[in-house]
């Protein structure tokens, strides 16, 4: 596959389906205090309604059908399997554009922005706003696994996309990344600035560096924002950073542990209701094909390396004044010349104004009051028009 790029579908076997089935029905459930709720995680009763409807209603093989519709391709950079859909709109003088997900996220995140995205006459928006999308699984996630050995963290994957883009024959293109990808993203303008017209992130974490005076004059926003960036719980992080291949045994051999240790994470970062529940935001069906994609490509060791990549083995860890000094490479590093438009989530997201400029070239700021840390599967119109109003600035 050296070099080449082939076409890739979606074909899981039977096998994998019965034993998904059959751990699901055998899940041994554990005890839980009383009238705790979310406060310690998930509550037992809730994952129990949801693993049920996981091994009773939820189809595999409905979803599967629908992604093979997409264009779905292969390739190998870097001595690493890369799986990717390639998205050409029908208007020829389109921007190319990589669309980068994060953890505990897939390619599915666009999946409803990609057809307004790609071909804009068809959805009475302007053709002049048209992209042809290059939306890959990162290393480790999904169907780019198993990873070719260690080192994949976001300067590397980085580079293989650079690689990916010219594989395709694209010269010039924008990038957009949330979560992880909103640092894979402005790697590759550090990377590449010559070939990337733009970079758009969401769900950016800004960190303080403790220089004198940086914090001065936060407007309460930002003040709140900070807090909540230092009480973040970041357990999930910490175990992921240094001890990924001891958490991939209990998420690689049960099914109900890999839905509780994404959904944990879903309900903290979607915005819904005080009351509510994720699937106030995202279908109850995208999230367990998300979980389903981890559980059938067995990824959820690997998609937890590019923490322990890019925290632990530079020797750091979250600190607890959330300074970036603690952070490796997820903290500020030499600021790109290419332009970056952040988006804001005010319900979910910590950016910081100031010290986004700082670290990036921002041209763009937009703030929204709906839409979460899954910006892009949350609210996919707003999205849309966030990428369109950034891109048509640069062009």
């Amino acid at each position: 596959m050296i070099n080449d790029i082939v076409p890739f579908r979606l074909d899981i076997p039977q096998a994998q389906l019965d034993d998904l089935a059959a751990r699901l029905a055998n899940t041994r459930w554990p005890d839980e205090l009383p009238e705790v709720g979310w406060s310690r995680g998930v509550p037992v009763g809730y994952l129990r309604a949801l693993a049920e409807h996981w091994r009773t209603r939820y189809d595999w093989r409905t979803y599967e059908a629908e992604l093979n519709k997409l264009p779905h391709h292969l390739t190998e950079v870097d001595g690493q399997r890369l799986h990717f859909l390639h998205v050409r709109s029908p208007e020829p003088d389109a921007t190319p554009l990589l669309l980068l997900h994060g953890w505990p996220s897939s390619f599915l995140d666009f999946l409803d922005a990609a057809g307004p995205l790609a071909d804009p006459r068809a959805h009475g928006a302007d053709p002049a706003d048209a992209f042809h999308l290059v939306i890959p699984s990162l290393p480790g996630f999904g169907f780019s696994a198993p990873l070719s050995g260690p080192g994949w963290g976001s300067e590397r994957m980085a580079g293989a996309l650079v690689e990916l883009m010219d594989r395709l024959g694209y010269r010039r293109y924008g990038v957009q990344g949330g979560d992880t990808g909103s640092f894979v993203a402005p790697a590759i303008g550090r990377l590449a600035p010559e070939r990337v017209l733009g970079v758009h992130v969401n769900a950016l974490l800004t960190f303080p560096s403790g220089a004198p005076g940086e914090l001065d004059g936060l407007t309460e926003t930002e003040q709140q924002r900070l807090a909540a960036l230092t009480a973040y719980n970041d357990g999930y992080l910490q175990i992921q950073a240094k001890s990924p291949h001891t958490l991939a045994y209990g998420l690689h051999d049960s099914p109900a542990g890999q839905l509780a240790w994404i959904v944990e994470m879903f309900q903290r970062m979607t915005d819904h209701p005080a009351d509510g529940h994720f699937d106030d935001a995202i279908d109850r069906d995208r999230l367990l094909t998300n979980v389903s994609l981890y559980w059938l490509t067995g990824t959820a060791g690997s998609a937890a390396q590019v923490y322990y990549e890019d925290i632990t083995d530079d020797g750091n860890a979250w600190s607890d004044d959330g300074t970036d000094a603690a952070v490796g490479d997820w903290g500020t590093g030499q600021r790109p010349t290419v332009p970056t438009g952040v988006l804001v989530s005010r319900s979910r997201d910590v950016t910081i104004r100031r010290l986004a400029e700082r670290d990036h070239h921002v041209v763009h700021w937009a703030e929204y009051d709906s839409g979460g840390h899954f910006f892009a599967m949350e609210r996919p119109d707003l999205f849309v028009a966030d990428l369109r109003t950034f891109f048509g600035k640069l062009r």
